[in-house]
């Protein structure tokens, strides 16, 4: 279920938005040159069987504009922190337990992933940062946290094991009266974003792994 958190979660906090430049990190923006794995037609799932709630999760690339990336995306959610998470997220249509969008927006690029828009637009991973880096999110005053950078394959992802860069979000808002406290991401400079967990304020935790369709090279 934070599964779905954990890239419907980013997806479907996204608000429409439009952009064109790939601009420099040093403004506080996403650099690098537009990922294949923000094509039209890739993918995003998690794990076929349901966790903590959520199921049948997937998000597919309907635009794509210079790294601006365009997902509708669906999954099924019994969870009621979650669904009360969803309900107040303009964009995201909740029908029972089927949770839906149809118009977020990220920014991939060879240098990593970018919210555009919403409370909690900004880079989610720059694949060039070091531990202690921090992007801010949104207008809030809080930030998103590197906390290690491997520096050996020590990251279980599939059949793999992978160098990781761990970010971490200390949440509030909506989240946060949803009962969430931290998201905490894993990324890597190929496969993009790997995993995500959810922390909830009563000690409890999910942890969904994120599998895209495309890699970058």
């Amino acid at each position: 279920m934070k599964k779905l958190l954990t890239f419907l979660s980013i997806l479907l906090l996204v608000a429409s938005v439009h952009s064109c430049d790939l601009i420099d990190a040093a403004t506080g923006k996403l650099g690098g040159t537009p990922s294949a794995m923000g094509a039209v037609g890739v993918t995003v799932t998690t794990s076929s069987s349901p966790i903590s709630g959520v199921s049948n999760f997937t998000a597919t690339v309907t635009t794509s504009n210079d790294g601006v990336s365009t997902y509708s995306g669906s999954a099924t959610v019994t969870n009621s922190a979650l669904s009360t998470l969803f309900t107040n997220i303009p964009g995201v249509s909740v029908n029972g337990s089927t949770v839906s969008t149809t118009n977020m927006q990220f920014k991939q690029t060879t240098k990593g992933l970018e919210l555009l828009s919403g409370p909690t637009a900004g880079i989610i991973v720059n694949y060039d940062s070091n531990v202690g880096d921090k992007y801010p999110v949104g207008k809030t005053g809080a930030y998103r946290e590197v906390m290690t950078k491997s520096t050996g394959d020590d990251y279980s992802y599939g059949f793999y094991l992978i160098k990781v860069l761990k970010v971490e979000e200390i949440v509030g808002g909506v989240k946060s009266a949803a009962g969430i406290s931290k998201i905490t991401y894993w990324a890597n400079h190929k496969y993009g974003l790997v995993g995500v967990q959810f922390n909830f304020g009563d000690g409890t935790f999910a942890k969904f792994p994120v599998y895209t369709t495309a890699q970058n090279d």
